[in-house]
């Protein structure tokens, strides 16, 4: 059961209840079927929960039941109150995570950039880094890309809004430890993408594991990544590809990659690779990488135990 700190005193109780004090301290001296915490003044505080299963009583009582009777079913009722309890505490939890996205999208394309910051204060105070970047910002970049390619929002819009994203993301990945004994592995845009926020992401995701990646970014020419790869010797090779155009060029990369260096595990993941026809998503299934943190683990847990 999700612990909740009190704060209603028996007065607000009673109100929210629909009983007199009198009879709510009756019930609690001689059943003890909840615990009201004391405060400094000794007086009683109740939590969510209490008042979640007072309401249950209450309910029983004005259908026919006598206390004694209600309080029995609540015995035997208890594993179901909790389970519900809980998945109020859970939807609670999932409205207050919208409700952040929702207002971090708003202050983005009002270019209001104090209140973005102080918003992504607030989402990382509140959750993991892991959770605060994947599944909180991550889910307002897919919103902000989704907006400008439908032509929703202008082209300063987006750049405003991955300008701040891409620089607050940055800092917390550069921010954390690598282990040395992970293979090394080296992340960039596919030819011509110049959308780069989704694989800051999951390169954030693979530092968060421990590995050494080496964060390439957008317009990195074939010429240039040979003498990457060559000083680095990485072992995995993550391409990001957002926009459809650059998919057939992203897929002859992997290509000729594939040819230079058979031994390296090369992974493609990104919006464009939806697109993929029956013909190339089975010719290029070990290079998928997913689109969710469960996927992502799948894939690179069934890469590293090939190395």
């Amino acid at each position: 059961m999700v612990r909740q700190v009190p704060k209603y005193n028996i007065k607000a109780a009673s109100n929210l209840l629909g009983i007199k004090s009198g009879t709510l301290r009756a019930w609690e001296r001689r059943y003890q079927f909840i615990a009201p915490v004391r405060n400094e003044s000794g007086h009683r505080m109740y939590t969510e929960e209490h008042i979640r299963i007072l309401k249950w009583l209450v309910s029983k009582v004005n259908q026919g039941f006598t206390i004694s009777q209600a309080v029995t079913l609540l015995e035997s009722e208890g594993q179901r109150l909790e389970e519900e309890a809980d998945t109020t505490e859970s939807n609670r939890n999932l409205n207050q995570e919208n409700s952040l996205v929702q207002d971090l999208m708003a202050s983005l394309l009002a270019f209001n950039e104090n209140k973005a910051h102080e918003l992504m204060d607030q989402i990382f105070s509140l959750y993991t880094i892991e959770k605060a970047i994947i599944d909180v910002l991550g889910n307002v970049i897919v919103q902000i890309g989704d907006l400008w390619e439908r032509g929703k929002i202008t082209v300063a819009h987006e750049h405003f809004a991955t300008s701040i994203l891409r620089s607050r993301i940055g800092y917390m990945m550069h921010a954390i430890p690598q282990n040395s004994v992970l293979p090394k592995a080296a992340a960039f845009c596919a030819p011509g993408e110049q959308h780069e926020l989704g694989l800051l992401i999951f390169t954030l995701f693979l530092r968060l594991k421990g590995f050494q990646v080496v964060y390439l970014g957008q317009s990195m020419p074939s010429k240039d990544l040979q003498t990457v790869i060559s000083i680095i010797d990485p072992k995995l090779l993550f391409l990001s590809c957002t926009l459809q155009e650059n998919l057939v060029p992203a897929l002859r990369l992997i290509d000729e990659l594939q040819k230079q260096y058979p031994d390296l595990q090369i992974g493609i993941g990104g919006r464009a690779v939806l697109s993929l026809s029956a013909a190339q998503h089975e010719r290029y299934s070990s290079c998928i990488v997913g689109e969710n943190k469960k996927d992502w683990n799948g894939w690179i847990q069934d890469k590293i135990s090939s190395l």
